[in-house]
Formats: structure tokens, sequence, C-alpha cells
């Protein structure tokens, strides 16, 4: 009697083993930076309207006025902040970053929409725009727009592409895009990113006389293009299609500068 009660426990035993559910396969690296930012290009791909002259614009009255997408996108940069890790893998953190600083710059323009164009959005009374107010706290300090761009990103990263990774909310600055940063297609997408403003007339175009006029980015932050106009016009040819290219290698001389500041807006 007694071997029979051991088997059948054993038997039941068994069976409840064999019937529990299993274990979860641990997420990779890759997969938890996938999924971090899907907020955010949820964000992007209902409120980010390309337009036929290839400069996207941003629905910032339809952000405003739904309460559930602002609260999404406020959760969205608290994890943010609070996840950022100077020692975070160096892709991860580069877009954590660049998804950081267009987020919080969408949410400084809703905070003060309807604007007509970021500079009217002060820090200070002499301030001409909102880039050295504290927006957030990373790792316990309170930091800016101007303190992730320049104090971070473009001193733990040599490269010019960042230039086209944050977006300022103006008509002249590279798109703000319809999908977040991600790590594992970041220098793809920073590649598509320099060859899509360079190749629009914000970026580039050519006057009459055939010299240049060129995005004040390159004027403005010329030590990250090589910190002069050859070096400057060395990184167009990089991303330049054909023509274009063909047209600044017979008259590589650059005239003049140009930025529209007016909002990115749909309105």
């Amino acid at each position: 009697m007694r071997l029979l009660v051991s088997a059948l426990t054993l038997c039941l035993s068994l069976f409840a083993f064999a019937n529990l559910p299993a274990a979860a396969t641990p997420a990779s690296a890759e997969d938890r930076e996938q999924s971090s930012h899907a907020e955010w290009t949820r964000l992007l791909q209902t409120y980010v309207k390309p337009y036929t002259d290839g400069i996207n614009r941003f629905d910032y009255a339809a952000l405003k006025a739904n309460s559930a997408d602002r609260a999404i996108l406020k959760r969205y940069i608290a994890r943010l902040s609070a996840e950022y890790d100077p020692d975070m893998p160096t892709n991860e953190r580069f877009a954590l970053l660049a998804n950081l600083y267009n987020a919080l710059t969408v949410q400084v323009i809703i905070e003060d929409y309807p604007v007509s164009s970021i500079r009217d959005i002060k820090s200070g009374l002499l301030s001409n725009g909102p880039w050295s107010r504290n927006v957030t706290t990373l790792n316990g300090k309170a930091v800016s727009l101007d303190d992730i761009e320049h104090n971070m990103l473009r001193v733990q990263y040599n490269e010019p592409r960042i230039h086209y990774a944050v977006n300022c909310a103006s008509m002249g600055c590279p798109n703000l895009r319809r999908t977040a940063w991600e790590a594992d297609t970041l220098d793809a997408d920073l590649t598509d990113a320099a060859r899509e403003y360079i190749n629009h007339p914000r970026g580039v175009s050519v006057r009459k006389d055939g010299r240049l006029k060129v995005s004040r980015i390159y004027n403005w932050y010329r030590e990250d293009f090589g910190g002069n106009e050859q070096g400057v016009i060395d990184h167009l040819l990089t991303y330049a299609e054909p023509d274009l290219a063909r047209k600044i290698r017979a008259r590589p001389d650059i005239a003049s500068h140009g930025y529209d500041w007016s909002l990115n807006d749909t309105n």
C-alpha cells in the first residue's frame, strides 16, 4: 500500500512539474533597448507629419489637446532620465540622450504652446531660447538641453552626425524622425539623416554663381566638421548625392549661411 501511495505521489509530482509554465527567456540588451523607446516611436508616428517639401512638421496643437499622450511623454522622459547611466553601452547611451533631448524639446514647446519659434521661450530675462533652463535630472544633477547636447553628446562622442540626431523644433533643423533612435540601427540611421539634410536646400543649396549657401549649423559647430571650411566641404561630400557632389566639387566655396527658426509646426 505504501509503495502504491508513493508511486501515485511521484506520478502526480511529475505531472505537475511537466505542466509548469516555461520560464521566460531573459530579454537581451538589444531587446531591452528596442522596447525602451517604443512609447516615443508611437508618439512620433502619431504627431510627426512628413510634408512634400521634405520637412517634417510636428502637430503640437494635437498633442497639447491629448492629456493621455502628454502623460505618456512625461513618463517616458522620467523613465529615460532615471535609466541614464554614463557607463551604459556606447550606442545605447547615445540613443537615450538623443531621444531624451528630442522628447524634452517637444515637452518644452507644449508647455508654452502656441509659439511661433522656440526662441520665444526664454530661460531667463536675457536668454534667446529655453536651452539653458534645467529640464530634467540625470544622476542626481539638474541638466538643461544645452547640457545634454554640448556637455554630454558632443563631449562623449567625436561624431558630427550628432547634429542630425537632435532636433530644435525649427524649420531649419534636420528633421525630427518618425521613429526613435535605436542602438542597433544607430550608425545607418545617422547616415540616412545626414544624407537627407545635406541633400535638402536647407542643408546645402547652390547659388547662381555656383557658390554654396549652407546651414548655419556648419558655422555654429564648425569645429565638429573639421574646424575649417575645407572640413565642412569634405563632410558635405561624404553624404551628397552625385549631382550635388559634382556642383560642390566644381566650386567648393561657401558664400553664406542660413537658418529658419520658425517653429516646425503643422499649423
